[in-house]
């Protein structure tokens, strides 16, 4: 494989195809498979024998979560509850793409896909976890403070760039309205950027993931024309769910995991240890568990003597017990990290994520990192029951490549997603996803495919036979 490529790939989309399948044996016959195919496979999680006590109890919080989350986005408890029951019979989650308005492509395009698939199986809601413990700033004017319209970068909320880059999505340091400013401060500049102000809120939030969410619910029900509802899920919410787990004794991240010091001592060992080998930084170390929350700023805090404590602030301290976290969960001192969420919203719970070029290959380790912790903690039970899972991870972010024309404004034209949808359905896999440009100009992709060329990294590698691919 060469080491640079033309265009900054690092790696071509042929090594990541055959290392996807190489890794991952059940992408095989799907490359060349229509893609509504694809998306049916990828949404066929029909749960199937009765769950440990330890799964059925994370699944029972998780629908409580999601009958919150349901409620608060405006819709009526029997709904709510409707949403629930599909994510205990069908659990499947979208975990893809970031808080992201629903107008930029690499967000539009996955929900499209996903549409795809949950039409497959009549599925009447579609569930998702969008992360907004983000920053609002990512390279090339991209991330959830921006949205290109005809040609030109766009300011969501019309941020300075001090707040763009220290702040986080899901900081509650708003007040926070939608502006669509360019480069030199002018509101509106282009008539796409006025339709779309005229059809977002009009409101103050005070946080951008609160703003984005309510723009995306409006924006769905006006712009897609689906019988699909849309149901997002943000790290408040899950900071709620993880609250939860801590004041239920019977829930095993309780007892199991935060009571038991060498337990949590342990995943954060196994992290080292995961990135002083081959799988070097896919899981780093970045928080221990939990980020803190500093005026909008989200910062990364570490576990020494059962304290949770910021280099930055020595007055921030969090006792590691299950009372001391509820408390600053609720008052959002603090927010779950990555490891945490899919902890609560599919480990436990045993429900299927969809992710993208980096979510397939690190949430396989992070289910190595919880087997690790319920095998210590002596919870056999589910030890076995994680086991047996089916495909719990997949790839199900930037399957569909943007071609790069205005989404909705094809929409627009063509009266509905569905008929967007109609021109993707039988193309094959291999064509729809393109030339796999988020994994060809990653650098771990990049080291993985070396590594993987060396035998270094197989399927049969330790950590990776608790993928479940």
């Amino acid at each position: 494989m060469a080491a640079s490529l033309a265009d900054g790939k690092l790696c071509s989309a042929g090594d990541v195809r055959h290392a996807m399948t190489h890794l991952m044996p059940s992408m095989a016959p799907c490359w060349e498979r229509p893609l509504e195919e694809y998306a049916a496979t990828v949404f066929d999680a029909v749960k199937g024998q009765a769950a440990c006590s330890v799964r059925l109890h994370a699944m029972e919080l998780l629908c409580r979560c999601v009958e919150r989350a349901a409620r608060r986005s405006g819709f009526a408890d029997e709904e709510a509850r409707r949403a629930s029951h599909q994510l205990m019979s069908a659990p499947v989650l979208q975990t893809g793409p970031h808080c992201l308005l629903l107008p930029e492509p690499v967000a539009l395009y996955t929900h499209l896909f996903s549409l795809m698939g949950l039409e497959a199986h009549r599925l009447e809601w579609y569930i998702t976890y969008h992360a907004s413990t983000v920053s609002f700033a990512e390279k090339a004017k991209k991330g959830p403070g921006w949205l290109w319209l005809e040609g030109e970068a766009l300011n969501v909320f019309g941020l300075p760039r001090r707040r763009m880059d220290s702040s986080s999505v899901c900081g509650l340091s708003g007040p926070y309205r939608f502006a669509l400013s360019n480069a030199h401060g002018q509101s509106v500049p282009n008539a796409a950027a006025a339709h779309l102000l005229s059809e977002l809120p009009s409101g103050e939030f005070a946080s951008a993931a609160d703003a984005i969410r309510d723009a995306n619910q409006m924006l769905w029900r006006r712009k897609l024309s689906s019988s699909v509802k849309l149901l997002q899920l943000d790290d408040l919410d899950i900071a709620d769910l993880v609250a939860d787990h801590l004041e239920d004794p019977a829930s095993w991240l309780s007892a199991g995991f935060i009571r038991n010091r060498a337990v949590a001592e342990s995943v954060l060992d196994t992290i080292d240890q995961l990135n002083s080998g081959p799988w070097k930084g896919w899981l780093r170390r970045t928080t221990d568990f939990f980020w803190g929350t500093d005026k909008g700023r989200i910062v990364p805090l570490r576990l020494r003597d059962n304290v949770l404590a910021t280099k930055n602030r020595p007055d921030f301290e969090v006792q590691f017990r299950p009372e001391s976290l509820v408390a600053a969960l609720r008052h959002r001192v603090l927010v779950p990290s990555l490891f945490m969420v899919f902890l609560v919203t599919s480990i436990m719970p045993g429900v299927r994520v969809l992710g993208g070029c980096r979510q397939v290959i690190y949430y396989p380790l992070m289910r190595y990192l919880a087997a690790k912790a319920v095998a210590r903690s002596g919870e056999l039970e589910l030890w076995e029951d994680m086991r047996r899972d089916r495909l719990p991870g997949v790839w199900g972010h930037r399957v569909l490549k943007p071609d790069g024309a205005d989404p909705l404004g094809k929409i627009r034209l063509l009266d509905s997603a569905a008929a967007l949808l109609s021109r993707y359905r039988k193309m094959p896999l291999v064509q729809t996803a393109g030339d796999l440009a988020s994994f060809t100009s990653d650098p771990l992709w990049a080291d993985l495919l070396a590594n993987t060329e060396r035998g270094i990294i197989n399927s049969a590698s330790t950590e990776w036979q608790w993928s479940g691919l």
